[in-house]
């Protein structure tokens, strides 16, 4: 899946009281911040766009879905996106399973205005830069697919440390194919050098670190 970066991302808040919802939107839009409110887990989860960088105010105790319980349906979905849990019930227990399943941070109501916004720029951040990581490692794994059955074992076997001599004698050809095979290689994965290419390798997991 491929990500976009819009303009203006969009901060989910997901809360069952509408005091809540109403205050929080006034403050973040106050602060120029693009928000969605639902007051509850299944609201959101009908509504959320994956393709928008942002991240998710959530309320830990709700009624159907808890804040924990739909943290848990994100990952579940494969849904990075960065959670930030404000609680008037909270407790060690709920805070460590959030911390754990990767929360930005766990606050309790009353909060701190300040801190809440400080915390949902860097959970932006944090998600845009994730997107454009996904976004690169895609790219390259697009260039690999493009390679031939035969470039794909050139390109392991060189990334992992064999010399052309090596891979030559292990696919039995000979070294001038080999040589083309590299070329070709880097021409398609658009790298400058080996150690460039060795680099997209493991970040794609091609080959292990």
């Amino acid at each position: 899946m491929t990500f976009n970066k819009p303009s203006t991302p969009l901060v989910y808040l997901v809360d069952d009281e509408f005091a809540v919802r109403d205050s929080l939107t006034l403050l973040l839009e106050s602060r120029g911040q693009n928000v969605r409110s639902f007051e509850s887990a299944a609201d959101f989860l009908k509504n959320y766009d994956a393709n928008q960088a942002g991240c998710l105010i959530l309320d830990v105790r709700m009624p159907s879905m808890t804040g924990l319980e739909l943290q848990e349906e994100l990952l579940k979905r494969n849904i990075p996106l960065p959670i930030i849990f404000i609680s008037g019930h909270a407790d060690i227990p709920d805070s460590a399973k959030a911390f754990r399943a990767g929360a930005v941070d766990f606050l309790e109501k009353p909060f701190n205005n300040e801190i809440l916004l400080q915390r949902i720029e860097e959970a932006i951040e944090k998600d845009i830069t994730s997107r454009e990581q996904l976004n690169e490692k895609q790219k390259i794994l697009d260039r690999f697919n493009h390679l031939t059955a035969r470039e794909k074992e050139v390109l392991t076997l060189i990334v992992t440390s064999h010399s052309n001599k090596e891979a030559a004698k292990i696919l039995d050809i000979s070294n001038r194919t080999i040589d083309v095979h590299r070329a070709h290689i880097m021409e398609k994965m658009q790298a400058e050098s080996l150690a460039e290419l060795m680099v997209m390798a493991i970040q794609c997991e091609l080959v292990s670190a």
